[in-house]
């Protein structure tokens, strides 16, 4: 892991870790010494199956995970066991309209 950002706690048993440096999310299980990859890992990029510099993430109760996608200025979800995102929020392009973000890094649900 490197310059892990963000963590959510869904259930007591995971811990969700946005590792920022290596443009992925992953899942930690209680007990384990090896994490498991639930998001981006393709390297930097915004095709639909990277993520570049992820901070934020959010995971509900079905296991989707929803992440703050800072550089490329989105917001994604990654179904529970899909190999790639989708765009919830956000046009990839920095700004400052209804549609756009300027580089977001937390997630709030309520």
């Amino acid at each position: 892991m490197l310059d892990g950002r963000a963590i959510a706690l869904p259930l007591l048993e995971s811990v969700y870790v946005s590792d920022t440096d290596n443009n992925r999310v992953i899942k930690w299980l209680e007990a384990t010494t090896e994490g498991i990859l639930v998001a981006g890992g393709q390297g930097s990029g915004n095709d639909i199956t990277q993520l570049s510099h992820p901070l934020g993430v959010v995971v509900d109760a079905l296991g989707t995970v929803y992440i703050a996608d800072c550089i490329n200025n989105r917001v994604m979800r990654w179904i529970n066991g899909a190999s790639r995102g989708d765009i919830i929020a956000g046009a990839n392009v920095e700004g400052t309209e209804a549609n756009q973000f300027h580089y977001p890094i937390g997630l709030s649900f309520d």
